[in-house]
């Protein structure tokens, strides 16, 4: 089944040309399912149980105001930047995995997640920014330290294992600025700080959410339309510039796609880590796939923290704990997974 292909978009002699075996259809619309039940699930279970019929009447504006409160100004939000987030990191590992060919090229891992992280700190403790001047903050952050890394791991070209331990020592230095500037702090702005760090969905607003949903739709939009010189990259840059790709241009507009899919995910929540890390090889299992598939790898993202986010609150119900503390404790445990498997290899 798997060496079976479908034309989804556009002529076979066209510009749009997109095909997709068949098993990688069928995953994602199995994805696609998977999501919209953990959607469903996540908005009628939570301290206030709703039924189907309950869940539906006020979706659909029938039910008395404060049950639609609940769902559509409270969960749906929540639910809605859970799949979209996820969607981002997932993205966002696919693309920094497949431009360096090596599982542990995920944005947690480089640094660039650190990066945004240190840009909200400033914000935060300097400036005494609000929501969206920490928005800026972290997307601002998260493109300077990807600058950064970019130029001191080029050498003639860019090798993915050079950058992986360049944005690992950038990520090092981070840490150390961010922990200087929060014990410097007031308790007031280091308590902000530490709220923020943790990676959290609470609170999140439609409007909160409107400046994530903006530049992940025009970032994802840009990187699934460079999907295919990604795959010639991963043959190597000789294979694609024979095959007519600027290899360093692509790879140039591609990190900053997915930097700005981690910063502007890192800058609505919080860091999350083990998403982008997990998602885009789950997705490769998944797919049977010997290449990282961008699609894919989004929909898993979106239903791993989704899933977790979902399975969390109830476990540790009535505490809210924050989704980005149980995902870095699982990521945690896959990585050292990963890290064996790769020395083994």
């Amino acid at each position: 089944m798997s060496r079976q292909r479908i034309l989804l978009i556009g002529h076979p002699d066209g510009l749009l040309n997109w095909r997709l075996p068949l098993r990688v259809l069928v995953i994602n619309v199995s994805l696609l399912v998977l999501c919209l039940l953990l959607a469903i699930a996540a908005l009628c279970y939570g301290t206030l149980h709703l039924s189907l019929e309950q869940l539906f009447s006020a979706l659909s504006g029938q039910a008395p105001e404060s049950l639609m409160i609940v769902v559509t100004q409270w969960r749906l939000p929540r639910i809605t930047m859970a799949l979209l987030l996820g969607g981002a990191l997932g993205m966002s590992g696919a693309i920094f995995q497949s431009i360096t060919r090596n599982p542990l090229g995920s944005p947690d891992v480089i640094g660039f997640n650190m990066g945004a992280y240190t840009g909200a700190l400033i914000t935060i403790i300097l400036f005494s920014g609000g929501y969206y001047h920490i928005a800026i903050g972290a997307l601002a952050g998260g493109l300077l330290s990807a600058v950064v890394i970019y130029l001191l791991a080029w050498r003639q070209g860019i090798v993915g294992f050079r950058l992986i331990i360049v944005g690992i020592a950038i990520s090092a230095v981070l840490v150390s600025t961010n922990t200087w500037l929060i014990i410097t702090a007031s308790v007031e702005r280091a308590m902000d700080a530490a709220i923020w760090q943790a990676g959290s969905l609470n609170g999140l607003t439609w409007q909160k959410s409107q400046p994530a949903i903006v530049f992940i739709g025009l970032a994802a939009s840009a990187a699934l339309l460079m999907s295919k010189r990604l795959q010639l990259l991963e043959m190597g840059d000789d294979a694609a510039q024979a095959l007519g790709v600027n290899a360093e241009s692509s790879r140039m507009w591609l990190m900053l796609f997915g930097v700005t899919l981690t910063a502007a995910a890192t800058a609505t929540a919080g860091p999350i880590s083990f998403i982008a890390l997990a998602a885009p090889q789950i997705a490769r299992r998944l797919t049977g796939q010997s290449s990282v598939t961008l699609t894919s790898s989004a929909l898993v993202g979106a239903a791993l923290l989704l899933g977790v986010d979902t399975i969390s609150q109830p476990l540790f119900a009535p505490i809210q704990l924050p989704v980005g503390v149980v995902t870095v404790s699982i990521g945690g445990l896959y990585l050292i997974w990963l890290l064996i498997r790769e020395s083994h290899r």
